[in-house]
């Protein structure tokens, strides 16, 4: 990624450059590049534009094929500038955590691995796209964990990543609930 944010001969980087940069870690490199944005508290709609492309990649993860997004997805670029904005803002977050990779627990990155992988990511990666304020944080944290583990080939992320997105899905549930019981008790007062 910063090889493309420093070719000064690329005015606009698009997904679908991305894509082909990365090859067979395409991945594990999209997914934590539209999951890390939502780490952060983001404006509202942020997480809808990013989760799409997440739920796409997680179900062809889950499902052995090849990385593939849409044109409507592939096609969008940003300015070179924001992508190398973008990159010097992560990189160093980026470099501490490539330290901490090291090839490990081969077994939780194998390819029958992997598809367990992408079904908890595509889970995540719904859960991402409800319109919740601030809910889109550990689900993009568990999905961004699970990418480092996948580009790493890093299991112990992997379960790391499993703790968290088990977190996640809790968290996410006892807001469903909430919100359910909620509505109901409203109804039944009305009534």
């Amino acid at each position: 990624m910063q090889e493309m944010a420093d070719d000064p001969a690329r005015e606009r980087i698009s997904i679908d450059d991305l894509l082909q940069a990365m090859g067979e870690r395409a991945f594990g490199a999209l997914m934590l590049l539209f999951a890390l944005p939502n780490v952060l508290p983001t404006p509202p709609g942020t997480s809808g534009l990013l989760g799409l492309p997440l739920v796409y990649l997680a179900a062809q993860l889950m499902l052995g094929q090849r990385p593939w997004l849409p044109k409507f997805i592939s096609g969008r670029s940003i300015r070179r500038a924001d992508f190398a904005a973008f990159v010097e803002r992560a990189g160093p977050w980026l470099r501490r955590a490539e330290r901490l990779l090291r090839p490990r627990l081969l077994f939780l990155v194998s390819p029958a691995a992997e598809h367990v992988i992408g079904a908890f990511c595509l889970v995540l990666a719904v859960i991402l796209l409800l319109p919740v304020p601030l809910g889109n944080i550990l689900p993009a944290l568990s999905i961004s964990v699970f990418s480092f583990g996948v580009l790493g080939r890093d299991g112990l992320w992997i379960i790391f990543g499993a703790v968290l997105a088990a977190i996640s899905v809790a968290v996410a549930g006892g807001v469903v609930f909430a919100l359910v019981k909620g509505a109901i008790y409203l109804v039944t007062k009305r009534l």
